[in-house]
């Protein structure tokens, strides 16, 4: 399916350490399983200070994206840059300058929430990082839970204990991977009001990865939406509906085009 905003307005990738407000950017990354392509020429930009909303069902290509920029899991072909950095050539650094929330996180029950946070400051040699644990559990609202053990924690309590850990190590980037799997309607809103100050308080830039599209529209500036591993539109709610004449609702949008997408697979 032809979509100009699917497409990056550059021929080629940005190879320079200066790498603007290009945050994240892809030219033709794609990931194969043998025959299988689960991520197909992706071509992506996320730009400094975005909330990124990565949208698309299970087996989209939405998690094996992420793992590519953080330099996990290897390119079968295409190139990427994060933060000026090639994630297969500098994994470490790009590892050091971006935070990554899985959908299942995993902690150590019997510890209290600032001795979780305080084995992962050490871990990464963090200077002063007594101050840094405080200032972090107090901004995911758990400042008065940090000596409770954690598995008194609700399901939410301990997704904010998450992104605590994510944030502790100050990153510029962070990728959020269904942060609001599991949480009932006050851990949501909780989550997504955080989400949304992140940005503004700390400059930081986000990529959420949801199948959740009326939650993601809470919050992102703009949207990805992929089918079978491939890129099928990417722009605000606003210039999406635009584009194809409907209101600004982003479940609609998002069902025309994969409607649209599903006819052509079968022409």
């Amino acid at each position: 399916m032809s979509n100009s905003l699917a497409k990056s307005s550059d021929n080629q990738i940005n190879t320079s350490p200066d790498f603007g407000d290009r945050v994240v950017e892809t030219k033709g990354l794609t990931k194969k399983y043998g025959r299988e392509t689960v991520v197909d020429r992706l071509d992506l930009v996320v730009r400094a200070g975005e909330i990124f909303g990565f949208l698309g069902p299970n087996g989209a290509g939405k998690t094996t994206t992420l793992l590519m920029l953080l330099g996990l899991s290897e390119p079968s072909g295409g190139q990427a840059r994060v933060l000026g950095l090639d994630p297969v050539k500098s994994p470490l650094e790009v590892k050091s300058q971006v935070g990554y929330l899985p959908e299942n996180m995993g902690f150590y029950g019997d510890l209290t929430a600032a001795e979780n946070l305080g084995y992962v400051a050490e871990l990464c040699h963090l200077d002063n990082f007594q101050a840094l644990l405080a200032d972090t559990l107090k901004l995911v609202g758990l400042g008065e839970a940090q000596d409770r053990l954690v598995s008194t924690f609700s399901r939410g309590m301990r997704q904010r204990l998450g992104l605590a850990e994510v944030l502790i190590k100050k990153p510029k980037l962070i990728f959020l991977d269904e942060p609001t799997l599991g949480l009932d309607p006050d851990g949501i809103a909780t989550m997504l009001d955080l989400i949304e100050r992140l940005p503004r308080q700390l400059g930081l830039t986000i990529i959420l990865s949801s199948h959740l599209l009326h939650l993601v529209a809470r919050v992102a500036h703009r949207v990805a939406i992929l089918n079978r591993g491939r890129l099928l539109a990417v722009g605000s709610v606003d210039d999406l509906a635009k584009e194809v004449g409907l209101e600004p609702d982003l479940e609609r949008i998002y069902r025309y085009y994969f409607r649209v997408d599903n006819q052509e697979g079968a022409a």
